[in-house]
């Protein structure tokens, strides 16, 4: 399993584009990927949990990938937030 803390200094955090783009190319990947914010996981690969997750500008959260492809899936996720969404930080990468 990979995990990334990834802090989203973007005024809007994830709002229904970058939820739908997070789905869309989590759904390309076998691997599980999931997200803690708050206490709460999310399944990255559902608009609706990335959506109830409520994840605001300033916000930190802990992205998992377990599975076959993971290491795949966190590089292109990880991708993604950098190229989609405005003032991504990485803030940590542990295997």
């Amino acid at each position: 399993m990979q995990h990334r803390m990834i802090r989203l200094d973007n005024e809007m955090g994830i709002h229904l584009r970058p939820a739908g783009h997070l789905c869309e190319l989590t759904s390309k990947y076998r691997a599980r990927v999931t997200f803690d914010h708050m206490g709460q996981i999310s399944d990255a690969k559902s608009v609706l949990s990335v959506l109830a997750a409520g994840v605001k500008g300033g916000d930190t959260i802990t992205l998992y990938c377990e599975g076959p492809d993971e290491e795949d899936a966190m590089e292109a996720v990880t991708a993604m937030f950098l190229e989609r969404l405005s003032g991504v930080v990485i803030e940590s990468t542990e295997e």
